[in-house]
């Protein structure tokens, strides 16, 4: 048994309309719609906390003034800890330098791993990105966390020998404009991959950007491409769960707003579907998901 968790940036609770692309761009997404029991990803969704599925809107604002930033958002969201009031801001899209000891030893995957545990994290990245950090030492949120935690960042051959999945999922983003060859892969495909590595791992960690960047874009034929892509890989992974627990969240709200290209305060949706769900009943924010996760896992 595993904790599969998916961190989704950018996505937000907000009422149904023209401009929210989970009430006008989800028809016939199988995936998505089981992550909220055939309802939208909306305010008209009902929550729901049972033992084996909890649906939640969560806060992402923390107390602090201003819209969320990734950086600190993440931060709480991987460490539990209000990285935004401990610099008394918002804060991104990288990690504030007062925030980057908390994803250095507090962070879930530091914990599990000290107490004997194994967690994963999923993404592969391009040769272009370990040039571009290792000139700039700018690392994002989970990379940082994942490598101070002792993982060793995964790459291109990790994709071709399916053990690592790209940020899109599918690897065209890297054939077409990065001009890597990869195998060409579809969303029976990803989940494959990453349920393999649940039989193997305590938790895998994957973290999926493009939402957020539809959001900036205030493009809602890309937004629906970027639902696409993730009802693909969610449809095959929910059906076949098996024991294994589901654990989806986000950072702040964005996309689920296309009226405007900056971040919202709106909730952030909490999905937890399987075995272990109840471990995250008692979640408010986006601070109390690394606690469930671990909760979870000391449960396996």
């Amino acid at each position: 048994m595993s904790i599969i968790f998916m961190f989704v940036d950018g996505i937000g609770v907000a009422d149904p309309g023209e401009l929210n692309p989970f009430s006008t761009r989800t028809r016939g997404m199988k995936g998505i719609s089981n992550l909220v029991n055939g309802e939208q990803l909306t305010t008209e969704w009902k929550p729901v906390a049972q033992p084996e599925r909890v649906l939640l809107p969560v806060d992402a604002n923390l107390d602090v003034e201003g819209l969320p930033q990734s950086g600190t958002g993440q931060t709480a969201l991987f460490t539990g800890i209000n990285a935004a009031k401990e610099i008394g801001k918002h804060f991104g899209p990288f990690p504030h330098s007062g925030n980057k000891p908390f994803l250095k030893k507090d962070s879930f995957f530091h914990k599990l791993k000290a107490s004997g545990h194994h967690p994963v994290f999923m993404n592969a990245y391009p040769p272009v990105f370990f040039e571009r950090a290792n000139k700039t030492r700018r690392w994002s949120c989970s990379t940082l966390m994942v490598k101070s935690s002792g993982q060793t960042l995964y790459s291109t051959e990790d994709v071709i020998q399916e053990r690592a999945v790209t940020a899109e999922f599918f690897g065209d983003y890297w054939r077409n404009q990065l001009h890597i060859d990869l195998p060409k892969r579809d969303g029976q495909d990803i989940a494959g991959i990453l349920l393999q590595a649940a039989a193997k791992h305590d938790v895998v960690f994957i973290e999926y950007y493009l939402t957020d960047k539809a959001g900036h874009a205030q493009d809602a034929d890309f937004a629906e491409d970027v639902l696409r892509r993730l009802d693909q890989v969610l449809e095959p992974l929910l059906e076949n769960l098996g024991e294994h627990t589901f654990v989806l969240s986000s950072d702040h709200g964005n996309m689920e707003d296309l009226s405007t290209k900056s971040h919202t305060r709106n909730p952030v949706p909490l999905v937890a579907i399987g075995p272990d769900a109840h471990h995250f009943t008692a979640v408010k924010s986006i601070m109390d998901v690394p606690g469930g996760i671990i909760r979870a896992v000391q449960n396996l």
